[in-house]
Order: C-alpha cells, then structure tokens, then sequence
C-alpha cells in the first residue's frame, strides 16, 4: 500500500503542474526573425521593407510578412535598416606581444574590440605581418578572434612596424608566396607599404609573389622616388583586380595642383584596379575626395585602416567612414555596397558580404539619423552633413553580438535571471 500511495503522490505532483512543464512546445522553423527593417543586400537586389529568418547561425529567409510563431525570438527592427555584416578589408590587427626594449611602438589593436561595435563581421588585415610572423598571427588573432579574420600578407618578411620597410632583403616572394599557398582563403593576397627606397622592389616582389600564389596585391604606395609614379604604378606595375588603397590621400597626385583629379586615376579604374578608401590617421582629404566626386570618380570599397593613431582622429569607425561617403553625395544603398558586395569581390570572397540563402548569418542593422553633422578628415577638417549611421545591433553567424539599445533582449523586470549564490548576474 505505501508504495501505491508513493507512485499517486507523484502523479499527483506531475500532473499538478502548469501544463507547459508537460505539454511539447510547438516546434519553431527559425532561431531568430528580424522583422520590418529595411533590407539592403546588393548582391541579391533587394532594397526594400522586409524579414529575414536565421537557423543554425545562417540566412534561412529573406521574404516578405514571415509569422513571429515560426520563430523562438522575434526582433522588431521596424524603422531601421539590416545590411549583411560589413567587411573592412585594410584594418592593423596585430598587437605584439614580448617585442625586446627599443622596439618601435607598435599601433595595432584587438580585433573583437572594434568590429562588432561598427557593423563589422569580417576584418582583413592589411600587411601587419609578413610570413615569419603569420602562423603566430593565424594562432592568436585568426582562431582566438570571433570576428572573421583574413589577412594580406606583407611582402616585407618580418612585416610592418618593425623598421623593415625599405629593407629588399627581406621581400623574398617565394616564401611569401609558400605561405598564403598553405594558408588559402585566410591569406587574400599580399601587400606593398610605405616604401621609401630606390626603385620598385616592394611593388614588383609583391606582383610576383601574388602571381605565384593567384591572389591580388595591395598597395599604400608610400612615397614618390625618382621614377616611381601614379602614372607608372598603374600602366606598369600593377595588374587588373590589384588593390590601391589611401585612393583619397592627396599623398601621390591623386588630384593635380589645379584643384582636378589626376585622369591616370580613371585610366587605371578602365584597367581593372580597384580603388579602397582606407582612411587612416593621414590618408583621406576633403579636398581629394571633393574633386573625385566631382569627377563622378567614386571608391569601389571603403574600409577604415583601423589602428591606435587613426580610431580616435576623423576615421572613429567603419559606421563613420560611411557616413562621411554620404555626406559626399554617396546614397546608403551605395555605401552598404562599398562595404559589403564590393570587398568580398576584391579580396575573392563571394561568400561573404550578402544574405544568401544559407550563407552565414553575419548581419549588421543601423538607424540612420538625419540632422547636423560635422564629419572630420585626416587633418581634422570639418564637412558636414545630414545623415548619419549609427550601429545598432551585429550578429555573428546567428549571434547577437553588439545591442545598443537592447532590442534583442527584454526589460530587467521580465527577464528570466536564474537563482544563484555570489553571481551578480545570478545565472
């Protein structure tokens, strides 16, 4: 008898029960449902008010009026804007660590501390590290970073910072060339900076080597020498779908002394170079960019040079440097092409930058303010505008990863914290 009795007492416990610690929940197509943003995806054509679905941490629909009951969170984006996760493609990303006294100070940042923050999934490095330095760099900053991290590879052996610039010995190609070869798809090509010597050694073993290992080539052109010009880069050196970056310096004759943009710069536009803002602390001018304009001569991808010198001047972030694309005359639609579409066809990622169905779901959603803006260059000089983005939620592969404004999450006073001893988040 006692044990009877035993067995009704838990039935009767089990069955007392709110029906939900019993009952199935209804099965759910979806993880999360943006709903009501305006989407704008360049690669897929769509621009307009719209949902978009994500299960498993990829893009499982982008339709119109998809039900909340399909999905296990619901977030309302209405009034705001959802774009692919932005891809930065000239960014410095390799703090040093044990470098011996004297050594140059280095300018690199953290990665995670700045992508997410700005619409940013995926950064490239642009030449921090030459081979000898790259597996250590993949170990620490590619595997430990939850941005997606890819690199151009500096044709300088033991890469940038390090006082090695002009130095031909350590511009060896074949090793170069070896490494993005056992690194491919992570390596995206290679990279020519700040050169200051005699003749073209940096341009011309960084061509060689990307035409060994099937990559494109990147250039801060550095300084004009002797025979080194714009003029010569272009028709000579360079070759269709290589990269010219600091496009709006001023640094190299971009724009002649009359005030007009150097016409070698649409010439090498005809050819198949593609031009990359990368703003930096000295490498972007109104009056470069004014004339370009002007001369309906705009950037194919913008991207910030993100580093120590350069985050807190006229660059800030990747949502800034779009921003002050649009108050030049460029459209949001344009800028979301420049940063999304656009540098996943320079660096060979065709992949990223879009909301393909399936793909992963690296989203970026921004409220775009409009009123009075002053957008500064690398001198500090003040233009204004009237719009501005501002970055209001990034998901990486399906997770939320930066929420201004909580519009994932729920009041304090309705959220599920769980009972816990010493744990101030109580989970």
């Amino acid at each position: 008898m006692k044990r009877i009795a035993g067995i009704f007492s838990v039935f009767l416990i089990l069955f007392s029960q709110p029906p939900t610690m019993l009952e199935a929940q209804p099965a759910t197509k979806y993880d999360i449902l943006l709903k009501g943003a305006h989407v704008i995806d360049p690669k897929n054509l769509v621009d307009k008010v719209t949902d978009v679905a994500v299960v498993d941490g990829h893009i499982a629909s982008v339709a119109d009026n998809i039900s909340v009951s399909d999905a296990r969170k619901v977030i309302n984006l209405t009034g705001l804007y959802l774009t692919p996760g932005l891809i930065d493609i000239h960014v410095h990303i390799y703090p040093r660590v044990g470098l011996p006294p004297g050594s140059p100070m280095q300018a690199s940042i953290q990665p995670d501390a700045f992508s997410f923050r700005s619409g940013v999934t995926t950064m490239v490095d642009a030449g921090t590290t030459g081979w000898k330095e790259f597996p250590e760099f993949k170990r620490r900053i590619v595997e430990g970073s939850k941005t997606r991290i890819l690199a151009f590879l500096n044709i300088v052996g033991g890469g940038m910072e390090m006082g090695l610039d002009d130095n031909v010995s350590e511009m060896d190609a074949n090793a170069a060339a070896q490494m993005a070869l056992k690194n491919p798809g992570v390596i995206v090509g290679f990279k020519s900076a700040h050169y200051a010597g005699k003749g073209w050694p940096s341009v011309e073993n960084a061509v060689k080597a990307g035409n060994m290992a099937h990559v494109p080539v990147m250039v801060d052109f550095g300084y004009l020498k002797g025979e080194r010009s714009l003029d010569a880069l272009f028709s000579q050196k360079l070759r269709p779908g290589d990269i010219y970056t600091h496009c709006f310096a001023g640094h190299r004759v971009e724009v002649l002394d009359n005030g007009a943009l150097n016409p070698v710069m649409e010439q090498a536009r005809k050819k198949g170079i593609y031009f990359d803002i990368g703003f930096g602390a000295g490498s972007f001018y109104w009056f470069v960019a004014d004339a370009a304009y002007k001369a309906h001569f705009y950037p194919d991808s913008i991207s910030t040079d993100l580093h120590m010198g350069s985050m807190n001047g006229g660059m800030k972030d990747m949502a800034n440097v779009l921003s002050e694309m649009m108050a030049l005359g460029s459209s949001i639609q344009e800028v979301v092409k420049m940063s999304t579409m656009a540098p996943a066809r320079e660096i060979n990622h065709l992949e990223l930058g879009n909301l393909d169905i399936g793909s992963e779901a690296d989203i970026a959603v921004f409220k775009l303010e409009k009123g009075n803006f002053g957008f500064l260059d690398s001198a500090g000089a003040r233009h204004s505008g009237t719009s501005r983005l501002v970055t209001e939620l990034t998901l990486r592969k399906g997770m939320v990863m930066w929420d201004l404004n909580g519009l994932a999450t729920q009041d304090w006073k309705a959220f599920p914290y769980k009972k816990g001893l010493n744990d101030p988040y109580r989970k």
